[in-house]
């Protein structure tokens, strides 16, 4: 990639039926890894409540963790749009405080949008949202931030409740959203929903006919303790990094390093 990926980008893509690869990510370090792979968009995510933070879940994340974790990503990618994951209750509480948040994902980390989660009941807070010139990244079926209200993660959207999920991304759509994330929704209603909206579908665990899909980089890079059934291990980082670690502090024991190429003279 020669420039930095655009929503028209991700529009064309679509259009064009080329699939679209989002990663989560959380440093610099990663992010520029993830950027040389060619990957068009990172999502700095409030799984980073998990992943890095070491939270339960994502409820605890602030908004200035997240904003601290985007520029730090922002710093690293070069190429692939970075967006900001908007924390719980950093917009839920006014359409007026959700568009200010969300600004100081652009103003202080140089974010090239926000994510936040919900349907029909986010379209206004959506469409303010964009009113202000800011691109935002939608999120339906399973949301995260409502983990307790839900009463723990399960499939959203079978039965009685496709039309819902069905209804909610097209109010995202209609709110004026670029992309819209559908998470934990069966594989056929994700397939229905991706062919009725314009904009693209970013799936995770809702199978293989979204527009493209997303996966935290620590189930990937094989960093978690727990995989869940949507992701898969490409990688087994955890175990690389333990074996080096362990290599390191038998060097330091044995007084073989630092050795002579390792020593100022």
């Amino acid at each position: 990639m020669e420039k930095r990926i655009t929503v028209r980008d991700l529009a064309k893509m679509k259009a064009e039926g080329r699939k679209i690869t989002t990663v989560t990510s959380y440093d610099a370090i990663t992010a520029r890894l993830v950027d040389e792979a060619g990957i068009q968009l990172i999502l700095v995510g409030d799984s980073a409540g998990n992943t890095v933070l070491g939270y339960e879940n994502t409820i605890p994340v602030t908004l200035e963790e997240s904003l601290m974790l985007t520029a730090a990503v922002r710093r690293g990618a070069k190429h692939a749009m970075v967006i900001g994951d908007m924390p719980f209750m950093s917009y839920q509480v006014s359409e007026e405080e959700a568009v200010r948040n969300a600004g100081r994902y652009l103003k202080e980390a140089g974010a090239d949008g926000v994510k936040l989660e919900g349907g029909r009941s986010m379209l206004k807070t959506i469409r303010r949202i964009v009113d202000a010139s800011i691109p935002v990244f939608g999120h339906v079926g399973l949301l995260p931030q409502s983990v307790l209200k839900d009463g723990g993660y399960r499939i959203h959207g079978r039965n009685e409740e496709a039309q819902q999920i069905i209804d909610d991304a097209l109010a995202v759509q209609e709110a004026g959203a670029f992309a819209v994330v559908l998470e934990g929704v069966p594989r056929d209603l994700a397939k229905e929903i991706t062919e009725k909206l314009t904009i693209p579908t970013i799936g995770i665990g809702a199978g293989p006919f979204c527009d493209g899909q997303i996966q935290v980089v620590t189930d990937i890079l094989g960093l978690g303790t727990f995989v869940p059934r949507h992701a898969k291990v490409f990688t087994n980082l955890a175990q690389y990094t333990a074996d080096a670690l362990k290599q390191y502090r038998e060097e330091v024991e044995a007084q073989s390093f630092p050795a002579e190429e390792n020593t100022a003279k």
